[in-house]
Formats: structure tokens, sequence, C-alpha cells
């Protein structure tokens, strides 16, 4: 197999035939024995490619990312003789890679704690493991903007630049990961009373399980995509993500100092209008700054997505309900949306799009947040689809009006 080692198209081919094989059941080590001459040349590109292509033969996502795990078993010997991906302080993947060195931190304190849990009889944690476990729990779930960052920050750079199926598959293990997450957290919330045989249970089901995904979504994060992204994006897209990052909330480590990014470019469609520039419209009409302030002042969020299914405009406000981000402008809608709920989002553009829906809607509970959802589909006066409008709405305060109120309140 020595004649594949400097041929990429070879290696591919060969790797292609080594996830097929490890799917249909083949241990790991035999295959990395049988295919030594291949993995002792694989990177992150070559990963990348790899993933692309099963999935443009026909191999679904969902197999691929139930494999994950796997995938990088084999390649980990040879991903480990790879240099880190280094960056200055400041740069967004030192960050990255800072928080995730908290992560595993916090991993390595929460396995402490499981491994102090009583698991038989009737004991229960003490007042102080409880507290601790809490406290772990909570700072572990600000890994979420970590995965946001990637997700809405990284992931439309890298789709840009043609690299989309590691995206797509990576995004459905962060959200099994968040899963996992949220079943920690209400073992975390019924902690006092739990029992031995509970306990023994939830650390078996609940927390390991967590603790062994979380660890393993930096290993993937470390070993290929920050290699991947720094091979692909340009200083000026770094300079736009750091630009972006503080909109997904705290972090877990902060950003340092020393790296300056690159001046991004103005787009051409932003610098055809100044803020004084009239925008004339059949019923009247705003200059520029009247216009985005009016559209920011709407008690609610909107988004725009033309024919070409691709985000084209958003509204800012300063109360969002769902992280929205300037990266996604020009990003196809579908990849704005988790793997899981891809398919119903394709479903409601396809009926907007032949006619046979104006209207989809759904609602849901978020805390004390009741949020309604709609997509409108948009037409011109001849009826040819303009697009989809998708507006977001917490309603709760208007569910609880009764009565009615015709005097000024104050305040």
């Amino acid at each position: 197999m020595s004649e594949l080692i400097d041929n990429r198209r070879h290696r591919l081919v060969a790797l292609k035939q080594l996830i097929r094989e490890l799917h249909d059941g083949a241990p790991p080590e035999a295959l990395k024995g049988r295919f030594r001459a291949v993995l002792d040349h694989v990177g992150a590109s070559e990963i990348s490619a790899l993933e692309s292509e099963l999935m443009a033969e026909g191999m679904p996502q969902d197999e691929i990312k139930r494999m994950c795990d796997l995938h990088v078993a084999v390649f980990r010997d040879t991903l480990e003789q790879r240099p880190p991906a280094e960056a200055q302080p400041g740069h967004p993947v030192h960050t990255f890679r800072a928080e995730n060195a908290e992560i595993l931190r916090l991993v390595e304190a929460y396995q402490a704690l499981v491994n102090e849990l009583p698991v038989v009889g009737d004991e229960s944690p003490t007042p102080e493991q409880v507290r601790r476990w809490r406290e772990l729990q909570a700072r572990l779930e600000l890994l979420d903007g970590h995965y946001k960052r990637k997700e809405f920050l990284l992931f439309p750079f890298l789709e840009k630049a043609g690299i989309t199926a590691p995206p797509k598959v990576m995004w459905g293990v962060d959200d099994d990961v968040r899963e996992k997450l949220a079943a920690a957290r209400e073992a975390a919330a019924a902690a006092a009373g739990a029992r031995g045989e509970d306990l023994r249970l939830i650390r078996q089901v609940v927390l390991e399980p967590m603790l062994t995904a979380v660890a393993a979504m930096v290993e993937k994060e470390e070993r290929v995509l920050f290699p991947m992204a720094l091979e692909h994006l340009a200083d000026t897209e770094w300079g736009e993500v750091q630009q972006q990052w503080s909109d997904f909330g705290p972090g877990l480590a902060t950003p340092g100092e020393g790296w300056t990014p690159a001046i991004p470019a103005t787009p051409a469609h932003v610098a055809e209008l100044s803020a004084a520039d009239t925008v004339r419209l059949p019923s009247g009409h705003f200059t520029l700054s009247q216009l985005a302030a009016v559209l920011n002042t709407l008690p609610l969020d909107a988004t725009f997505v033309d024919a070409e299914d691709r985000v084209t405009f958003f509204t800012e406000g300063s109360d969002r309900i769902f992280a929205r981000n300037r990266a996604i402008i020009g990003r196809r809608v579908q990849d704005c949306h988790p793997p899981s709920s891809m398919h119903i989002v394709q479903r409601i553009l396809d009926e907007m799009r032949t006619g046979r829906r104006e209207v989809a809607e759904f609602w849901l509970e978020m805390g004390p947040r009741f949020v309604h959802i709609r997509y409108f589909a948009v037409r011109d006066a001849d009826k040819a689809y303009l697009g989809c409008l998708e507006v977001t709405q917490d309603v709760a305060g208007i569910r609880r009006l009764e009565g009615q109120r015709r005097l000024l309140a104050e305040g």
C-alpha cells in the first residue's frame, strides 16, 4: 500500500474503504494495522474530505455522527503526532483552546465528585457534595456558548470554503452533548434526595456518558476542527469571529491580548447607502438610520431568507430570543439550524416555493417565555416567490392580558 502514500486521491479512496469496513463492524485495531501506510499521512483536511465524500455518496449524516468517535479512535495515533493548533493570545483559536483546557479541568473535577458519590444502601450525597455537584454542572453548561461560537461563527466560514460535511456532523454531536447535559442538570437538581442505588444508575447512565462525550468533543476540536479552520479561514474572517465573540454570552475563558485582527472589508451591499440616504416605499419613506431603528424597535425578531434560501437580513433588537450574528448573512438557512430540525426547515421552504403553503407556525415554552414562531411566504404583486420571513415573538405577556385597558398606565 506504500504507493498510496503520496497520492491524496488514492489515500481518500483507501480511507473510505477503511471507514466502510469500520461501519460494517471490523475491529479498529485490525484496520489500523492494514491501513497503516495511509493513516500515517492523514491530516484534518483528509478527514474533512473523507466525510464530505461519504455523505455525497449516500452515507447518512446520522451514520457518520454515530460512528465519529470510532473514526477518531482510528486516526488518533496519527493526529496526536501533529502539532496542536497554535495561535497568539487574543486570536479566537487561542481562546477556544483556553476554554477547552477549562472544560477538561471541569470534567476532571466532576469525575472526581462522581467517584465520591455513594452507590449502595440508603446513603445520600452530603450537602457539600450536592453544592459542588450543582456548581460544577452550572459551570460546565457554559460550554453551550462555546458550541454556539463554533456553530454560528466558525461554521459559516468553513462552508464558504466548501467544507460542509464536518460542520453538519459536529453540530449533530454538539446537540447530543446538550441532551446529555440536560439530563445531568435534572440529576443535579434532584441530587439531595437521591439514594445509593439511584446514584449508581445516575452515575452509569447519565453522568459518566455526559463527561465522556464532553471530553471527546474537546479532542475532535483540538485535533480536527481548529487545524482545519486555521488552514481555511483568512485573517479578515478571524477578525469577524473576534468581533462577534461576545454575542454569545460569557465564556469559559477570557480572550487574551496580543493578536491584532485584520479589519474586515465593508460588504458592498452595506456601502451602497449612507445613514442619511432615503429609502422610498409606496406608502412613505425613511432615512436608512430611521429604517434600521424602526426594525430593531419592533417587539419581535424577524429574519428574511431570499428565494435562494440564503439569509439576507435579520433585526437586531435588544432582547433577542434566539441567537443571530452577522456571519449568517449569505448563509443557507438550512445550515443555520441544527441537523435534527433541518428537514422541517426544508419542507417549509419547499412548500412555500411551490405555493402549497403560505404560513407555518410553532410555539414552545422557554422558562417564563411563551415563544410564538411564524414563517410567512413573501411574494411580489404577481405572486412570484421572493423568500420567507421568520417572525419570533415572546407572547407570554400578551397571553396573560384580561379585560381591557383604556387609560395610559404609569411608567
